[in-house]
């Protein structure tokens, strides 16, 4: 068996011996520099521009405008393309803007010889603006007579949708409920990937070759066709290894630009890397999202109905648009059940803030965030354990929406939650920690979460993936699906031998994808890559091992339904006898006078199917009231996936969420004054953990077995990253009866909040 083990992963050697090569590593001696101008405002448009002293600079090759573009607009986000009009993603931007939208926006580009020579003449650029009042917020925005902008959405909001369950109505008129009020806000986080944007553009006859580090290579190669209008054939797209994303890489950000400044120079090689101030300032975000919430509930904490109403600051552009605020409402109807009904409203709105984009979790870290603390608040209120009251309500086995028919097929939750809580002691602490007195107080609080595994029903799933027999009796492993740093090719390599009965060590996966050569697939985002692109591995390697023990038929004359393909050998099935060497069944199939075949075999997978991930974290801190600041004592996730396929890169995965997690509760935020600049657009000023904040990570796991995975596997990728936040929120809640509810939890905020509470 070669899944459920935990091998080395197989880019390890290359990545600690300096050996893997990323897009930095591509470069061409003669190659030229390109250098992006950005808007010095946030709102309002560039009335003219003299780059004439810039011109004279010694180096420059090429300047452009955002008057010399062409006049097209098109779509950014890493979404599957779709031939129904009504399932594009918003064409909002072209190669430079006229129409400034946010601070930092891209107005203008320099190519030159140099970093240095274009880094001169970005300073000789004189820029006249037209500039209108910058919007921060969505309540500013969407006040009477704002500055609009885009046109298409008078009012700035991009998309309203609503939906209801039951008859909420009638929830809240019920006799003998208790109701509640709560509003949660979360902050702009940035996805601080250590590798910033980076690409090569170059042309090969007349077709344009694009090397970067991005999370959709595909998706890369049609969008610079539509931002350039020239055919996708003309357009190839090479992804080395990636230095992290995130799902900011979900994003095609400045690939279209390097390729036309490429067009403009005669095809010459074009290196466009953004800095890191560049990456926080112009690439894209978290989204900030505010929540307004109400429930009732019985006095024994069953939930009787819920409405809620989020609004999310998209930023100037749209990039993955209403999605992100549409699917975390639609974790506020998955997760917890309501037994009269339940009413969402989800507002995605302009600003003139960065735009906001994908990032691990795609809106459920702030759903997480707003819905579970509001559990914990109902719970403190009704003098019920925050576990119980979880227990209660939360998604039982075979539960099916009534909306887009996920179904839920397996679930640990209920397991994941018992963990966890014998981990943390919970019972034992929550008294001991009842009502303390004193500046340092210590309290253990919980979260729990739901994940979709892929984007099916809402968008397209496919995925190919390719084998080929080498000569050796190896196999050759392509896949579109992307690494990104995550682990995805040691994966596929194990489900690969797994299916087919080879050695590990020989299945040669191909890391590099190249969209002219490598099999189609959207993508690394959703935690879809072990179960759709998982799939679409399967498929193949089922097939590669029947036309390999057709052969094999052909060489021993033994009916196929006696044979099998085990440690890399032909076997009776039977006896497990060893027949026939991989290696010479491969040799005859290459080069035999009688019967010359090379067996490959492609298979894609149309998913049509989706299902849950669950997970609980279960956090102990100490609080420090004076100071404001809270120590992580321990924590623990808990997650259900399914079948893991490797524990210990499963292990490693949820370590990385759970970091995140804890920056996202304790340290991050993005910050803009009241022009929109940001103002800590660097390592500096934004504080992130290191590893002297990080307490010990804990991890469990609850195995299921999900009949609609590959391999009975599901979304692990991007949960560990949910519940972190919320659960330290409710420790501190615990720890001293104070209920913050926004993020961060920095010191500033929580002695503003303690002195309000009296507490200080």
């Amino acid at each position: 068996m070669a899944i459920r083990k935990s091998i080395n992963r197989v880019d390890a050697v290359e990545k600690v011996t300096g050996g893997a090569r990323y897009t930095d590593d591509f470069f061409e001696r003669e190659m030229l520099v390109a250098k992006v101008l950005h808007s010095t405002i946030a709102n309002g448009w560039v009335k003219s521009m003299d780059t004439s002293e810039a011109e004279k600079v010694p180096g420059v090759v090429k300047i452009v405008t955002c008057f010399d573009v062409p006049d097209i607009q098109f779509p950014t986000p890493g979404h599957p393309w779709s031939v129904e009009e009504s399932h594009q993603d918003i064409s909002d931007r072209k190669l430079l803007n006229q129409r400034v939208r946010i601070y930092g926006d891209d107005i203008a580009a320099v190519v030159a010889e140099d970093e240095v020579a274009a880094s001169r003449a970005l300073k000789r650029i004189k820029v006249e603006y037209e500039e209108l009042e910058p919007l921060l917020t969505p309540e500013q925005a969407m006040k009477e007579g704002a500055p609009i902008v885009h046109d298409e959405y008078p009012n700035n909001i991009l998309k309203h949708t609503s939906f209801t369950v039951g008859d909420p109505e009638a929830a809240f008129k019920a006799e003998g409920v208790h109701f509640f009020d709560g509003e949660y806000e979360t902050q702009v986080v940035q996805h601080c990937h250590i590798e910033p944007p980076v690409s090569y553009a170059y042309m090969e006859k007349d077709r344009i070759v694009v090397v970067s580090s991005t999370q959709i290579p595909h998706i890369v190669r049609r969008v610079i066709g539509q931002a350039m209008g020239i055919p996708w054939g003309k357009v190839r797209v090479i992804k080395p290894y990636i230095g992290g994303g995130f799902g900011n890489k979900q994003e095609v950000l400045y690939e279209p630009l390097n390729a036309y400044l490429c067009s403009k120079v005669g095809g010459r090689c074009v290196k466009l890397e953004i800095s890191r101030e560049e990456t926080f300032v112009s690439t894209r975000t978290r989204h900030a999202i505010a929540f307004k919430t109400k429930a009732a509930i019985t006095p024994d904490g069953k939930l009787v109905g819920r409405t809620l109403e989020a609004y999310s600051n998209q930023g100037g552009y749209a990039s993955h648009g209403h999605a992100i605020v549409a699917n975390a409402t639609n974790a506020y109807r998955y997760l917890y059940q309501d037994e009269i009904g339940l009413k969402a409203d989800a507002y995605t709105v302009y600003t003139n803030i960065g735009s906001g984009g994908a990032m691990r979790g795609y809106g459920i870290p702030q759903m997480a965030f707003a819905m579970e603390c509001q559990m914990d608040d109902i719970a403190r209120e009704l003098g019920i354990d925050p576990v119980e009251i979880r227990e209660k309500n939360c998604m039982p086995l075979g539960y099916k929406d009534p909306f887009t028919g996920l179904t839920c097929y397996s679930s640990g939750l209920l397991e994941c939650i018992k963990k966890g809580k014998e981990h943390i002691h919970w019972d034992e602490k929550r008294k001991k920690y009842f009502n303390q007195t004193g500046p340092i107080r210590r309290g253990v609080g919980m979260s729990i979460f739901t994940y979709k595994t892929g984007v099916y029903p809402i968008s397209l799933e496919t995925a190919s993936s390719r084998l080929i027999l080498n000569q050796d009796g190896s196999a050759q492993l392509q896949m579109g699906a992307t690494e990104i740093g995550q682990g995805a090719d040691t994966v596929f390599t194990q489900m690969a031998a797994e299916t087919i009965g080879f050695k590990l060590e020989d299945i040669h996966i191909i890391s590099t994808q190249d969209t002219d050569v490598t099999p189609f697939d959207t993508g690394a985002y959703a935690s879809r890559q072990t179960y759709v692109s998982g799939m679409a591995l399967k498929k193949a390697a089922e097939q590669f091992k029947a036309k390999i023990l057709d052969y094999a038929n052909y060489m021993l004359k033994i009916p196929v339904e006696k044979l099998d393909i085990s440690d890399g050998n032909i076997v009776d099935k039977e006896s497990g006898d060893v027949l026939l060497s991989m290696e010479r069944l491969a040799m005859e199939a290459f080069y035999s006078l009688d019967y010359s075949v090379h067996i490959t075999a492609e298979a894609t997978n149309h998913c049509k199917d989706n299902t849950f991930a669950f997970g609980a974290c279960f956090a102990e801190v100490e609080v420090d009231i004076p100071l404001g600041k809270v120590n992580v004592v321990d924590i623990i996730n808990v997650h259900d996936s399914g079948v893991l396929i490797n524990p210990k890169l499963a292990e490693a995965q949820v370590h990385g969420g759970m970091s995140m997690g804890l920056g996202y509760a304790l340290s991050e935020q993005l910050l803009y004054d009241a022009k929109g600049k940001p103002l800590n657009n660097n390592l500096l000023d934004y504080k992130l953990p290191t590893s002297m904040d990080t307490p010990e990570l804990h991890v469990a796991f609850v195995e299921t077995l999900d009949p609609s995975g590959p391999y009975g596997n599901k979304a692990l990728g991007e949960p560990p990253a949910i519940p972190p936040a919320p659960a330290i929120r409710n420790a501190v809640l615990h720890a001293t009866g104070v209920g913050i509810n926004s993020l961060p939890l920095n010191p500033q905020k929580l002695v503003e909040k303690f002195t309000e509470a009296g507490l200080i």
